[in-house]
């Protein structure tokens, strides 16, 4: 199966609609959401519109979780809390149901997916350190779990010898952001696996930045989420 792996999203539409247009020219079976859908940008609802509309599963990040009151807001850095507040006064009421509807963590042919750790995914814990990945190794069973929250790609082997996915081990995989990119690639992110050949790949594509700066420049959103869209940061 030929599946496709977005995450972070971040209300970053022009990113959104990016990646989806590539998806669709590399002919996958299926698309999955780690989650943050919404956050930090300034088109809530159109992203999440086109996440139900594209995508086969769907789990909940913790910028989703506190639009809903899943999660507190004091949790939030500055920029991440005033993101929210903006947000809570644009969304549409179904789309907040949509959002309370989604589980913390989905398995499926032989594939996790939760946006920060499967261990106690409540609780939106980052995976940053070995300790933090042996402990992820240890909440799931599948092949695969992919994850987000970090907005920095990775892949690592459970037993930390590889960074390329091979048969015969389990992988932990990040596959980046597709609106709020954090490694110093202002290019949008997503994770392409085919299960039958056992072969996995982060993509990168570029986007129109310039527009997702005006457009955070007009919101009245902080000036600051649309610099760091430059560097990739």
């Amino acid at each position: 199966m030929r599946i496709a792996v977005i995450s972070d999203i971040h209300s970053n539409l022009p990113a959104l609609e990016k990646i989806l247009s590539h998806i669709k020219s590399i002919h996958v079976d299926r698309i999955y959401c780690t989650g943050d859908i919404v956050g930090y940008g300034p088109f809530p609802n159109e992203c999440i519109e086109l996440i139900k509309e594209h995508c086969h599963g769907v789990v909940m990040g913790n910028h989703d979780a506190g639009l809903i009151g899943k999660a507190e807001l004091t949790a939030f850095n500055k920029l991440g809390r005033k993101a929210l507040e903006w947000t809570m006064k644009e969304i549409k009421e179904e789309n907040l149901t949509y959002l309370s509807g989604l589980p913390l963590m989905i398995a499926e042919k032989d594939i996790t997916f939760v946006h920060s750790t499967p261990a106690n995914p409540e609780k939106w814990n980052y995976v940053i350190s070995l300790d933090d990945a042996r402990e992820a190794f240890q909440a799931f069973t599948t092949s695969f779990c992919f994850i987000g929250h970090t907005h920095i790609p990775s892949v690592i082997s459970e037993d930390f010898s590889l960074h390329k996915v091979v048969r015969g081990k389990r992988f932990l995989i990040n596959t980046g952001s597709v609106g709020q990119p954090r490694d110093g690639n202002p290019g949008a992110a997503f994770g392409f696996i085919d299960t039958d050949k056992w072969y996995y790949e982060l993509k990168r594509i570029e986007y129109d930045v310039n527009t997702m700066i005006n457009a955070i420049e007009n919101s009245g959103l902080p000036q600051l989420l649309s610099r760091r869209l430059i560097n990739g940061v």
